[in-house]
């Protein structure tokens, strides 16, 4: 009797195969829907819809990654009109450049499995653009600088070829060439700036696949693809007038400092006090900038630091968690972003210690089902946010445009 099939430990033999000559493949699976007079989205996007399309196929393990994936697609599908008739020879293409780049690594049995789940993944994306509405699309960066920041960070300076439009903390899908169709979620470091260039705070995970291509592998001139920007509950917006006690811990820090620099020049006037883990050097240097910002703009910004104790807990949890509990005021909003343990902690532990649930915002991390349907919730509004950030709080700035 011939030993069963593993689809799944067979379609990841097959990715690679396709991911290590991905430009060809993804060159071939243009010319197939040519051929058949299918041209749904611009040449320069194909790489990009492709591999997007045939990582989410095999992956599906990590839901926020799954999720960056289908909000790339789910845009691209929304823009370009992707009827539900073409599904059919989308899902041909792929099949038939799947099979022609895996080698050795495909199976007749294989055919069926990459036909349903292609399928599948495009029922998913045509949900996700109904979600999304219309709005930024894919655009494509520059890295100009890479800078180490420590001995797992790095600090990734990115020119978008075209305009990006977001809000000081929004996140974005975000994917190296080198790792096609695997995004990431990741968050300025910085509001928008007159030049639109766009600054990550990186840091290797380990295990991780993507982490530490970002930090140790990415060079300068490289390019970067850069997804559409979305709200993930760390935005002014979400505060109206109230008073923000903003707590980071990690890299956490880099989007609640962008905020920090768009309430600098919001006409919107409001007392912030940042609460920061600062376990080493790289997040004391953040406080540092910080300070600065503190100095610059007057007395309407405190920064607080809770040093870590690496002996007990590496992330700081409960010190920082305790800080949170002495500045917090009732009516006053409380916004916590860092690695998901601090997140799972921040959702017990801050409302256990008195809280008010309506004053306690954390950042999406998509681990639990209400956590998407939550984000989902605030896509539809989030072009609104744009253009009235654009027209007020950031002025003439605004007119340009930790992950595993």
């Amino acid at each position: 009797m011939s030993a069963a099939v593993d689809p799944v430990g067979d379609q990841t033999g097959v990715l690679a195969s396709v991911d290590a000559d991905h430009e060809r493949a993804a060159a071939y699976f243009w010319s197939f829907l040519l051929l058949r007079g299918v041209r749904f989205l611009p040449e320069r996007l194909v790489p990009v819809f492709f591999s997007t399309v045939v990582e989410l196929i095999v992956r599906g393990g990590d839901p926020a990654a799954y999720r960056a994936g289908l909000v790339v697609l789910g845009r691209l599908y929304q823009r370009f009109d992707l009827c539900p008739g073409d599904g059919a020879v989308v899902t041909a293409a792929v099949v038939d450049t799947v099979r022609r780049f895996a080698g050795e690594s495909w199976g007749p049995e294989l055919a069926r499995v990459w036909e349903q789940g292609c399928l599948r993944v495009l029922r998913l994306a045509e949900r996700s653009a109904e979600m999304l509405g219309d709005g930024p699309l894919v655009t494509f960066g520059v890295v100009e600088s890479v800078v180490s920041a420590g001995v797992d960070l790095a600090v990734v300076s990115v020119r978008p070829v075209g305009r990006l439009d977001f809000v000081a903390g929004e996140a974005l899908p975000v994917c190296s060439p080198r790792l096609p169709g695997r995004w990431r979620w990741l968050s300025p470091a910085n509001a928008p700036r007159a030049d639109g260039t766009v600054e990550f705070h990186v840091r290797a995970i380990t295990g991780g696949a993507v982490s530490p291509v970002l930090v140790g592998q990415v060079a300068v001139g490289e390019s970067l693809w850069l997804g559409p920007p979305c709200e993930v509950g760390l935005s002014a917006a979400v505060a109206g007038d109230a008073d923000l006690l903003l707590v980071a811990g990690g890299t956490g820090l880099a989007p609640l400092r962008a905020v920090v620099e768009q309430l600098a020049v919001s006409r919107v006037r409001r007392r912030v006090t940042v609460v920061v883990g600062a376990r080493d050097l790289p997040a004391l240097c953040e406080m540092a900038g910080l300070e600065g910002l503190r100095r610059a703009y007057g007395g309407w910004l405190t920064v607080v630091s809770v040093p870590g104790d690496e002996g007990v807990d590496p992330l700081a949890a409960g010190g920082l968690l305790g800080a949170v509990l002495l500045h917090y005021e009732p009516g006053r909003l409380v916004v916590v972003c860092g690695p998901p343990q601090l997140i799972e902690e921040a959702r017990t532990w801050l409302l256990v210690g008195g809280i008010a649930p309506d004053d306690l915002h954390v950042a999406v991390t998509f681990r639990h089902g209400f956590d998407a349907v939550s984000w989902a919730s605030r896509q539809r509004h989030a072009d609104t946010v744009v253009a009235e950030v654009a027209g007020g709080e950031a002025g003439e700035d605004r007119r340009a445009g930790d992950v595993p």
